[in-house]
C-alpha cells in the first residue's frame, strides 16, 4: 500500500513537471506575490501610478526593500532604463525613491489639465 501512494506521488510530480499534472507548485502564477502591475511608461501622472502600485503591494508596505525591489517590475520602456541608472547614494529608503520617481516625472502631472482647465 506504502509503495502505491509513493508510485502515484512520483507520477504526479512527474506530471507537473511535464506540464500536465496538477501539482501544488504547477501553477507558477500563484506563487507570485503580485501580479499584473500596471506598467508606467513616462507619459502619465506619477503619483497616480504610485498610488495605484502601492494598492497593489498594500500587503508588503511595512517592507520597504520588497517595495522598492518590486517596483521595476511596474515600470517600461525608458523608465526602466531612467530606474537602473538611478544612483545607489540617491536612493535609501522607499520614501526616497518615490520622491525621486515624482520629481523626473512630475511634468506629466504639471502638463495635464484639470477639470476648471478644461
Amino acid at each position: 500500500m506504502a509503495e502505491k501512494g509513493k508510485l502515484d506521488h512520483i507520477e504526479e510530480r512527474l506530471g507537473a513537471v511535464e506540464g500536465g499534472g496538477s501539482y501544488a507548485f504547477a501553477d507558477i502564477e500563484e506563487l507570485c506575490l503580485v501580479s499584473n502591475f500596471n506598467k508606467y511608461k513616462g507619459t502619465t501622472c506619477p503619483k497616480n501610478h504610485l498610488k495605484v502600485y502601492c494598492r497593489k503591494m498594500r500587503a508588503y508596505t511595512k517592507d520597504e526593500n520588497l517595495l522598492m525591489h518590486f517596483f521595476q517590475e511596474s515600470l517600461t520602456g525608458v523608465v526602466v532604463t531612467w530606474y537602473t541608472n538611478l544612483e545607489p547614494s540617491r536612493v535609501h529608503s522607499w520614501k526616497d525613491l518615490m520622491v525621486t520617481f515624482i520629481r523626473q516625472y512630475q511634468y506629466n502631472s504639471d502638463m495635464t489639465l484639470d477639470r476648471t482647465q478644461l
